[in-house]
């Protein structure tokens, strides 16, 4: 069905609200939908009347194609001066025994391991500990481009930065001019949790403000250079709480234009100080991808991070605004696998990725970090096309 016939549904719809029919028309129109509006969507908006007008949007800038790209992550520690109470993955000084700390040698000797291997990106991201600071992330940088020049460095969130800018005592515009002088190609959105203080005092009390995640971020965008965004969401928010972090985040792109992408976070629950609380359900997931392409006009991709929430649902998420599934990932990954996600051992090769891609009637674009098409697999056809891997295989779910 094609979304037109899904308006006419809409509209026609006797027992839908005027309040709703309004935002679909705004929605086909191009039109900015409000806080007030993007909150009753959460609080009255059926799954499918959501899941429709993000759809609408997502084939609208990218038709169907859906995006992936090769990738690896390096965690050079899981040892974290912070406490935060949502995290399974982070261990305290004191118990530092339980965790990792690698040099920038051993850093080096994982990136060695991708020679010959036509990953076009590595991501950086840990915990924070003191001797991770300003020297040894500039030398690590240019080491990395020292040895594989033409490898995208997306590495550390405000949460690092603002650290150990703070103890090196130098400003933030320095320090971010003084990253990208040794080779930090683009932020990745982690750290934004959620920026109410309220509630970030109580799930990520003592590392930077929201107001310094947002700052952060701005003066990298006026460098020029690109960023992510995330959302931690499911856990003690409310939705006016999720509606205020994406409007925070409306606005600094409309002022920059800097952000790629937007991902949501499932808050996990286990092994963690909020492990009573319980997980948000497959519904109120995909609703909230879809709002938050409803929302974030001025936002080209949305993404869902499938180690987090399992192959399944990501491929589920690609007819709910999502056009973006991340990368090939590789099991040096274990934030999320040690909170309790899907995947255990997150790793998948191309093949599979465009598999999965396929099976739900997408085409499948592997990108560059800044989005740069690499390969296009409309008409690539492996050997092993008609086996079953376990994966989704629905009907083309763009076309509901």
């Amino acid at each position: 069905m094609k979304f037109e016939n899904s308006l006419n549904v809409i509209l026609n719809d006797h027992q839908l609200s005027s309040e709703l029919r309004d935002i679909a028309l705004k929605v086909v129109n191009d039109e900015r939908v409000t806080n007030e509006e993007a909150i009753l969507l959460f609080d009255q908006g059926s799954l499918s009347f959501v899941g429709s007008l993000a759809n609408y949007i997502r084939e609208r800038k990218h038709g169907n194609k859906t995006y992936f790209n090769r990738n690896f992550h390096i965690e050079p520690t899981n040892i974290c001066l912070y406490t935060c109470t949502f995290c399974s993955y982070s261990r305290l000084i004191k118990k530092r025994e339980e965790g990792w700390e690698y040099t920038h040698e051993e850093i080096m000797d994982i990136v060695r391991k991708y020679d010959g291997v036509p990953v076009t990106e590595v991501h950086i991201v840990g915990g924070v500990l003191p001797q991770y600071d300003v020297k040894f992330y500039t030398g690590l940088f240019k080491s990395i481009k020292a040895h594989r020049p033409e490898l995208h460095v997306k590495a550390l969130t405000p949460v690092e930065y603002h650290y150990i800018f703070k103890k090196d005592k130098i400003s933030y515009e320095d320090g971010m001019k003084l990253m990208m002088d040794s080779g930090l190609d683009s932020m990745p959105g982690g750290g934004a949790e959620i920026f109410d203080p309220e509630i970030r005092d109580q799930i990520a009390g003592g590392k930077c403000s929201g107001e310094q995640w947002l700052r952060i971020h701005e003066i990298w965008h006026e460098l020029g250079m690109r960023s992510n965004a995330t959302m931690l969401y499911g856990h003690i928010e409310a939705y006016r709480h999720r509606v205020d972090h994406l409007d925070k985040l409306r606005q600094l792109q409309d002022k920059t234009g800097g952000f790629q992408t937007f991902i949501p976070l499932k808050f996990r629950n286990e092994n963690n100080q909020l492990s009573h609380l319980t997980e948000s359900s497959v519904v109120e997931d995909l609703k909230n991808y879809a709002i938050s392409r409803i929302y974030l006009d001025n936002f080209d991709h949305i993404k869902s991070y499938w180690p987090m929430i399992g192959r399944d649902m990501a491929q589920l998420s690609l007819a709910f605004g999502v056009d973006d599934i991340d990368g090939t990932i590789d099991d040096t990954t274990k934030i999320y696998s040690m909170a309790g996600s899907e995947e255990q051992n997150p790793a998948l090769s191309t093949e599979e990725l465009v598999k999965m891609i396929k099976r739900v009637g997408r085409t499948p674009i592997e990108r560059g970090t800044l989005y740069n098409v690499v390969r296009d697999y409309t008409d690539v056809v492996f050997e092993s096309d008609n086996e079953y891997k376990g994966y989704l295989s629905l009907p083309v779910l763009h076309d509901y």
